[in-house]
C-alpha cells in the first residue's frame, strides 16, 4: 500500500481507506448511533492522521466529498480551504448529512468560513433533522474557534436556542444542549446568561425543554465548570495587561 502524501489523489486516498477499513469498527460505530451504510470502519484518529499527511487541497476535497464515503467526506472537510468554501458549498454538503458524526465533523469547517453566522440562522430554521443539528453544532464549535467574537453574538445564539428548544428529535435536542452548555462555559457573563435560560427551560411544562434546562444547570453550576471558566477569564485578563 503506497504511502499517502500531499500529492495523493482522491482515488488513492479512498483506496487506502478501503484497505484499512474494519468491519469490527463499522459494527462498533452502531453502538454510538452512527449510520454505517456509507462507512468503511476507519477511526477518527486515523482519519485525522491521513488529513495531516495529505494536507490541504481544496479541489481534491470536493472529489473526496463526492465519493459519498463517510470517512472520505470527513477528510474532505479537514482539507478544504474555508476561505474558498462558499455558502452554497455548505448548503450542498449539508443536504447530504445523514448521521450526527458527519455533522459534527464537517461543521468544524463551516464555523471557520466568513458566512458562519448567516449559516447558523439559516440552518436553525431548516426542518431537516441533521441540517438543524448543524446550526447548534456550529454554535458549540464557535465558542472554541471564534475567540474574538463579542458576547453579543452568543447572546443572540441563546435566543435561537430558546426558540428551538422544544424540538424533541434526539440528534437536534442533543446538539441544542451542546450549544447551550458550551456558550455557558465561554465566560462568566455568558455563564450567567446561559444559566438563566436553563432555569427557564427547566421550569417549562414541555418535557424536552425541561431536559435541556436540567442538563445545562447540572453542568454550568458544577464546581469544575466554574473553575475552568474562571481560569480562562484570568488567562485572558493577563494577556490584556
Amino acid at each position: 500500500m503506497a504511502e499517502l502524501s500531499p500529492l495523493s489523489t482522491a482515488d488513492e486516498i479512498v483506496a487506502h481507506l478501503r484497505a484499512i477499513g474494519s468491519e469490527e469498527n463499522r459494527q462498533g460505530m452502531l453502538r454510538y448511533g452512527i449510520r454505517i451504510d456509507r462507512a468503511l470502519g476507519v477511526s477518527h484518529g486515523i482519519q485525522r492522521d491521513i488529513a495531516r499527511k495529505i494536507k490541504r487541497n481544496h479541489e481534491r476535497a470536493f472529489a473526496l466529498w463526492d465519493t459519498g464515503i463517510m470517512e472520505a467526506q470527513f477528510i474532505a472537510s479537514v482539507t478544504a480551504d474555508p476561505k474558498r468554501f462558499t455558502i452554497q458549498n455548505a448548503r450542498d454538503w449539508a443536504a447530504a448529512f445523514d448521521s450526527w458524526d458527519i455533522v459534527d465533523g464537517v461543521t468544524d469547517l463551516f464555523v471557520d468560513c466568513d458566512f458562519w453566522k448567516e449559516l447558523i440562522v439559516e440552518f436553525a430554521n431548516d426542518d431537516r433533522e441533521f441540517v438543524k443539528r448543524a446550526a447548534f453544532a456550529m454554535m458549540a464549535w464557535s465558542v472554541v474557534h471564534r475567540k474574538a467574537e463579542p458576547d453579543a453574538t452568543f447572546l443572540e445564539f441563546l435566543g435561537i436556542v430558546e426558540a428551538k428548544s422544544a424540538d424533541d428529535r434526539n440528534f437536534v435536542r442533543k446538539a441544542i444542549s451542546w450549544a447551550l452548555r458550551s456558550i455557558g462555559k465561554r465566560n462568566m457573563a455568558l455563564n450567567r446568561a446561559a444559566l438563566s435560560l436553563a432555569e427557564r427551560l427547566a421550569a417549562s411544562g414541555d418535557k424536552t425543554r425541561r431536559w435541556l434546562g436540567k442538563e445545562a444547570i447540572r453542568e454550568l453550576t458544577a464546581e469544575k465548570t466554574l473553575a475552568g471558566v474562571a481560569k480562562r477569564e484570568a488567562a485572558r485578563a493577563k494577556k490584556r495587561t
